[in-house]
């Protein structure tokens, strides 16, 4: 038996905020949430946390578009090094992620995943939990590749896709790929069969093919205005399109970088709270200092928070930490930390279909939770219930 009492908490529900309460994580799971005046007697557990009802207990957050952190990359295809970056997510209160992958060639793709495979069956206690991979590429449009290599890019293809999703043990649960380069939707057909997540991502498609590749079964939308067809008052583009959807999930990367913070105000009142999904689109240097690094075989240049390309000058993924987006998307939106937690966590779980057992704090559910203190910083994490990070 390994229980852990989180004691004198305000504990962030799906709906509401439990003040004054008290939360058991038992053997990975919530086994018990209630107001302080039940608590058992707790002179006999060893591991008790005190809150002294400072800040919120919130649960863990859940980046599905992360590339790497710590000088590691899910590219690298060492499992060593994606322990290093599960550890490091950790300490910004991600306890779930996926895998996300690049353009490149087919043999280092595969390699990721099969190493990335191998991790996932094999994954260390204590660390941010691999959910599954998203595949970013190689399917996508050269006109849209952004930081992507251009030598290694396909045209939407099944059987290499097939090929792939086997090599991952079927671990591939979201691709972005560009569906004007799909012919007759083939790949978006094969991703909806086997229950895949379609986005739309690294596309120029216009208008009409975007709205046509929605009605076919697009859900999903990669890092919204970067990457893709922009809004014009002739034809609205790739975003125009998801913009008025009703069923497509948006990522959005709220930096303050990646696009004006006042057009997260528009998105958010078109969209409303649950269609959003929060990401950091996080690359190698995430976590290190300014410097060159490398993703996808490109020289990134980071300084001052933005990673710039060396050759052409475009963005390049971010050093973005998910509290901090937590924090941005806050003050930009003016959102309740009930609200906020949507953003970063409910709403990704149940687009993954795991809200059964992720995404917010309830009995019965993983014992992913993070303490924020007062100052909204990470003091501790728990990710199935094992402290992974605690502060200082």
């Amino acid at each position: 038996m390994n229980s852990t009492f989180i004691i004198n908490a305000n504990i962030v529900l799906e709906n509401q905020i439990l003040n004054n309460a008290f939360l058991e994580l038992l053997d990975g799971k919530i086994a018990e949430i209630d107001i302080m005046e039940n608590c058992p007697q707790l002179a006999s557990i060893e591991n008790v946390i005190d809150c002294r009802l400072e800040g919120y207990i919130i649960p863990g957050m859940i980046d599905i578009h992360v590339h790497g952190a710590l000088g590691h990359d899910f590219m690298d295809a060492d499992h060593i090094c994606y322990s290093k970056i599960a550890k490091h997510l950790a300490s910004e209160g991600v306890t779930a992620f996926l895998a996300t992958t690049m353009t490149g060639p087919l043999s280092e793709i595969e390699a990721a995943i099969e190493a990335l495979s191998y991790y996932y069956n094999n994954q260390p206690t204590a660390v941010a939990e691999m959910l599954g991979i998203h595949l970013e590429g190689p399917f996508i449009n050269r006109a849209k590749k952004g930081a992507q290599s251009e030598e290694f890019i396909l045209k939407p293809n099944v059987q290499q896709f097939k090929y792939l999703y086997d090599k991952s043990t079927q671990l591939i649960c979201l691709v972005t790929f560009a569906p004007e380069e799909d012919n007759n939707f083939a790949l978006l057909q094969e991703l909806n069969s086997i229950g895949v997540i379609a986005s739309i991502g690294h596309s120029d498609a216009d208008y009409n093919t975007a709205i046509h590749a929605l009605k076919a079964g697009i859900t999903h939308v990669t890092h919204l205005f970067n990457g893709m067809s922009g809004l014009h008052h002739r034809d609205p583009g790739v975003v125009g399109a998801v913009l008025l959807s009703e069923d497509v999930y948006i990522e959005v990367i709220p930096d303050n970088i990646h696009f004006h913070k006042d057009l997260l105000r528009m998105v958010y009142k078109m969209t409303g709270l649950h269609r959003l999904l929060v990401i950091t689109d996080g690359m190698r240097a995430k976590g290190m200092p300014d410097g060159m690094y490398d993703l996808g075989g490109n020289e990134v240049e980071v300084i001052n928070n933005q990673c710039i390309q060396h050759k052409t000058g475009s963005l390049a993924g971010s050093v973005l930490n998910m509290n901090t987006a937590r924090k941005n998307i806050e003050e930009c939106l003016s959102l309740s930390i009930v609200e906020q937690i949507r953003l970063v966590s409910l709403n990704q779980a149940v687009h993954l279909g795991l809200d059964n057992r992720k995404g917010s704090i309830a009995v019965g559910k993983d014992a992913d939770v993070v303490w924020l203190n007062e100052e909204g910083e990470v003091e501790k994490t728990f990710c199935l219930g094992k402290l992974a990070f605690e502060k200082d």
